[in-house]
């Protein structure tokens, strides 16, 4: 009669950091595989891309309105110089300074020798001269041509756009491809294969800007760093220091517009006053002459000076009224840079020179902002809507400086009006010398005046400086930044460790099967009365070899006796057992175990019968040379006798009934009385009734005979069993009431990638019963047993 069963305690386990150790060392030649694949990656890697060089430069930037930076303003203009190198930096990166700087290089034609693996571009060497004799200058062919010396004569040309069409050709012969004309005059190394094609200044606008680099020497300092990466390292400093040249021209000529606008528009202004004066001039002469006159009072003098003096004032705020105009607009025609024209340095006021200094630098985070996102993005909007409050801010100042400076020309206009007023109290002919003398002496005071201010202004001009100067120039640099050798290495080679790692862990990750005890363990309270090792030697498929137990001191051999000898710790109190044997699915060596333990029992001399209970695919009756026309089933269905269907081996002292034909009714038949008739006779005559059952897993067969069995087995094994067959022993004990299960683990192979990494502590209460088994793993080389998986540094011990 079975009990219930008793509530168990879960199993304690503890991680064994060893076992993790043997998990990534039982494969680590994946690791040494992948690892070796990562480095050979990467040599070819650094063999097929080509070096990239880097060079570096330093320009210093100076102040741009030195009037206004006085006092405190200075401090300001310091601390702005991030912001300022940032907005000079999108003025060197302008496609015009890149344009004409490439413009300075010999950008016509590129060489290139063609080697095993890759091509090397010659500049600046020109192996051989190609004179250009016609060329289209926009459509005309940019693919590579490819040369080859033939002789001191003749040389064979193809082009990259139909490399089979090959021509011969003899130097100094005109060559018309690619919409172009041209010729080749030195010899060409024979056998020795050139490239090269011809190119536009536009090419090369984007390899410049592409490996160009600019940033703050140091924080808080006034020197721009500049750098260039090429896979030419003198290309690179060579086009770093054109445009390093090209951008100190272009911030001067930049700096001088404002004043040769003041030049031109004096220089308008003078051609008219010329003419004025020299007729103003004339027409005083002829009438002092006609009326006599040789001078005039000093009171007549007096208003002369003064309308001379606010005539020339008037001509002033009239220039002012210019620059006011140029400013305003910079500001309305969004350009990317506002320069204030030096007309208006000495009356700008503080804050407005702020708000200029503020917009330059909104305008180069525009610019920033744009390359990063989209021009409809949240980021460029709020830039966009700041400087749109800051050209507010400065438009206002704009106006307020026209206000003032037209309110000032009205004062200046009325008193004109006012001294020419007074002049009507003086007789007609005096009145009129006056108004002439006026005439002549305004014109002369304001051309006085233009000429004065047109060599200021020219003056101004000269003495502009560059806004930047160059500080260090580049020099070519032969260490290539990339590809870096040991960084690649080191990288393949933690690329490789990783992946090797990887593959262990994905391995067991994805891996759903039973490998070891201690994962038995984790999952089922259901003891475990022993390991079977894998068998040594290779199997057929009737098992013959389980039944002579083949070298009995092996480790397969000691493992089945170990399950032998924990058999009798289940139902002690009964002299005569019977067994019966299942699994969840079938080939998980149920059929094998059986026959194992039955050769096992028979050794000691036990009474040992076994019954092949799996009356639907039963493979039992081919180890005992069967074939299986009588059997158990028709000793159930009444249609033989026991001595009729019982097999005597009598080699290894073993009674065997095997299943017999298939029935239409398995289950049923198991389920009467006469089975279980059956096994109390054999209870009766043998020590141990081993049956073998049909898989719980697929089909209800097995039931009956288990719950009539005194101990009942479950065979997992290794490798192919799923974690989920170790939770059926546990529902069977629940839900038929069992305390009479035990799991037996099959074909334990020892493989370290699949173990379990806790050990299971075994001081388990609860009722649990436990039991002596080891899985016979870590004693390879030791000499004790016959199979030994010697490992391969263990070479010295002899067998």
């Amino acid at each position: 009669m079975t009990e219930l069963v008793q509530e168990k305690k879960a199993v304690s386990q503890s991680i064994d950091f060893y076992k993790i150790f043997r998990v990534f060392l039982s494969r680590w030649y994946w690791v040494a595989f992948t690892v070796t694949v990562a480095l050979c990656g990467a040599w070819l890697y650094l063999w097929y891309t080509p070096p990239i060089f880097q060079t570096g430069a330093s320009l210093k930037l100076e102040d741009s309105n030195p009037a206004i930076n006085t006092g405190g303003q200075a401090a300001m203009q310091n601390y702005n110089y991030t912001d300022k190198i940032q907005a000079e930096s999108f003025t060197i990166r302008s496609n015009e300074v890149i344009a004409n700087a490439v413009k300075t290089l010999d950008y016509k034609i590129s060489y290139y020798l063609k080697g095993r693996v890759r091509t090397t571009e010659l500049y600046p060497n020109v192996p051989f001269v190609i004179e250009i004799i016609k060329q289209d200058s926009v459509n005309f062919g940019r693919s590579l041509y490819a040369v080859k010396g033939i002789d001191d004569k003749s040389f064979q040309i193809s082009s990259a756009d139909n490399e089979d069409a090959k021509t011969i050709v003899k130097y100094g012969q005109n060559i018309n491809m690619g919409n172009m004309t041209f010729r080749i005059k030195d010899n060409i190394p024979v056998n020795s294969t050139y490239q090269f094609k011809f190119n536009s200044k536009e090419d090369f606008i984007g390899r410049a800007m592409g490996g160009l680099n600019i940033g703050e020497a140091a924080r808080f300092t006034n020197v721009m760093s500049l750098s260039q990466t090429d896979a030419n390292a003198v290309f690179a400093a060579d086009i770093l220091n054109a445009i390093m040249k090209e951008y100190v021209k272009y911030d001067v000529i930049q700096r001088r517009r404002s004043a040769r606008q003041t030049v031109d528009f004096i220089d308008n202004q003078l051609g008219f006053i010329n003419t004025e004066a020299g007729k103003s001039g004339s027409t005083l002469a002829n009438y002092k002459t006609q009326n006599k006159m040789v001078d005039m009072s000093s009171s007549t003098a007096m208003t002369v000076g003064k309308l001379a003096d606010f005539e020339k004032q008037k001509t002033e705020l009239n220039l002012k009224l210019l620059g006011i105009k140029q400013l305003e607009d910079q500001i309305n025609n969004n350009r990317n840079k506002v320069e204030i024209g030096v007309d208006l340095e000495g009356d700008l006021s503080t804050g407005l020179g702020a708000l200029v200094t503020q917009l330059n630098t909104l305008l180069a985070n525009r610019e920033i902002k744009l390359n990063q996102f989209n021009p409809e993005s949240q980021p460029v909007k709020q830039v966009e809507q700041q400087i749109a409050n800051v050209k507010s801010g400065i438009r206002s100042s704009i106006q307020g400086m026209r206000r003032n400076n037209e309110a000032t020309i009205r004062y200046i206009d009325n008193q004109i009006a006012g001294v020419t007023q007074s002049m009507s109290t003086i007789p007609v002919k005096e009145q009129n010398f006056v108004k002439l003398q006026t005439n002549f002496e305004v014109n002369n005071k304001v051309r006085s005046y233009l000429s004065e201010k047109k060599l200021e202004a020219e003056m101004n001009a000269a003495a502009i400086v560059p806004g930047a100067s160059i500080v260090n120039p580049a020099y070519p640099s032969y260490f290539a930044i990339s590809p870096n050798g040991n960084k690649a290495y080191s990288t393949a080679l933690m690329l490789g460790l990783a992946s090797g790692f990887g593959l262990i862990l994905l391995v067991r990750f994805l891996n759903p099967y039973i490998y070891d005890k201690e994962t038995v363990e984790g999952l089922t309270h259901t003891p475990i009365i022993g390991v079977i090792r894998k068998f040594p030697d290779f199997i057929d498929q009737d098992s013959r070899q389980a039944l002579s137990l083949a070298k009995p001191k092996s480790v397969f051999a000691e493992s089945v006796r170990s399950v032998r000898t924990n058999l009798s710790f289940l139902a002690s109190h009964k002299a005569s057992k019977v067994i019966c044997i299942t699994s969840e699915i079938s080939g998980e060596g149920k059929s094998f175990v059986t026959i194992n333990l039955a050769s096992t029992l028979a050794l000691i001399e036990k009474r040992v019968i076994l019954i092949a209970a799996d009356l639907r695919k039963s493979k039992l009756h081919k180890a005992f040379g069967s074939d299986n026309k009588k059997g158990l089933s028709s000793l159930l269905s009444g249609q033989a006798t026991l001595e009729q269907v019982m097999i005597h081996d009598d080699v290894h002292h073993i009674d065997f009934i095997p299943s017999g034909p298939v029935p239409p009714n398995p289950s049923e038949l198991l389920h009467t009385a006469a089975m279980k008739e059956l096994l109390k006779q054999l209870e009766a005559d043998y020590d141990y009734v081993l049956v073998d059952t049909a898989p719980v897993g697929l089909v209800s067969d097995a039931i009956p005979l288990i719950r009539s069995s005194d101990i009942n087995l479950f065979v997992i094994r290794s490798g192919v069993s799923q974690q989920r067959a170790a939770n059926i022993p546990e529902r069977l004990s629940r839900e038929y009431g069992l305390s009479n299960l035990a799991i037996i683990l099959n074909a334990f192979g020892d493989d370290a990638l699949y173990s379990n990494y806790y050990t299971t502590d075994y001081s388990r209460g609860g009722g649990n019963s436990t039991y002596y088994y080891s899985d016979y793993s870590g004693y390879s080389g030791s000499g004790y047993y016959d199979d030994e998986n010697r490992k391969w540094w263990m070479f010295w011990k002899k067998k």
